[in-house]
């Protein structure tokens, strides 16, 4: 710039490529920490989206603890005024209606009576719970009677078929599942199989139960157990077999279990 009069120079500016592009980042980065406090701290960051839900979900949260504070402070309200009535006495005693002896024995006779649709539903039912609960069985000899518990809980895969000299019931199982004791007994024999897994053979008697496919066992060779006892896991990749032996002779556990 250049004094018209004495043609000096007054003011100059020197402009480059670098200049201008310092200047540009300056002013973009200005604008952006300027945009950034207006968002924070100036109610413009309601309009924003995604922050109105957290902002409603702020609210609904704040509205429940005030409805909370409120109902503890009628409670706490209530308390006192008990308090404050018992102190001066003012609580009348309970009043208690009377009824009459006749009504409440011919009540109490009108329960008892049952017709005879009822007692025909109580009879059915019984039935029907008698053969879902049937645990008993007898052996072939009519020597021992016995109550088997279920050795797993799981869905069966593979029936038995003597037949066939298929005498395993098989079970498919999630892993973790529990093996139990199907009656009270010793556990006579633990052995690990070429598949990495175990076999239990437990006895009771001349009553005998063979596991297979048990993942861990919970109880040693030798181990006096209860029936319903946990005496295996289950790892959920192998099935477990499961067969009954009364005195040599094969019994079948889908007969015998309630599964």
């Amino acid at each position: 710039m250049l004094d018209d009069v004495t043609l000096r120079e007054v003011f100059h500016i020197r402009v480059s490529l670098l200049g201008a592009i310092s200047v540009i980042t300056l002013g973009i980065v200005a604008l952006i920490v300027l945009l950034s406090v207006l968002i924070v701290y100036t109610p413009i960051r309601n309009i924003l989206p995604g922050y109105s839900e957290s902002l409603r979900q702020q609210l609904i949260q704040e509205s429940a603890r005030v409805d909370s504070l409120q109902t503890s402070m009628a409670v706490q309200r209530q308390y006192l005024d008990v308090i404050k009535q018992l102190t001066a006495g003012d609580i009348a005693s309970d009043s208690v209606q009377k009824i009459d002896s006749v009504q409440v024995v011919e009540r109490t006779q009108l329960l008892e009576e049952r017709s005879e649709a009822t007692d025909a539903f109580m009879a059915q039912y019984e039935q029907k719970e008698r053969d879902r609960l049937q645990l008993l069985f007898v052996n072939s000899n009519d020597r021992t009677m016995r109550h088997l518990y279920r050795p797993v809980r799981g869905a069966i895969v593979l029936s038995a078929r003597p037949d066939l000299r298929q005498y395993s019931t098989v079970v498919r199982t999630a892993a973790g599942e529990n093996v139990m004791a199907t009656s009270r007994g010793t556990l006579v024999s633990v052995e690990r199989m070429a598949d990495n897994t175990l076999t239990l053979t437990l006895q009771n008697g001349a009553f005998i139960t063979i596991y297979r496919g048990v993942s861990n066992a919970l109880k040693g060779q030798g181990a006096q157990v209860e029936q319903g006892e946990s005496i295996g896991l289950m790892d959920g990749d192998h099935d477990l077999s499961v067969e009954l032996w009364d005195a040599g002779q094969f019994v079948n556990p889908e007969e015998v279990i309630v599964w």
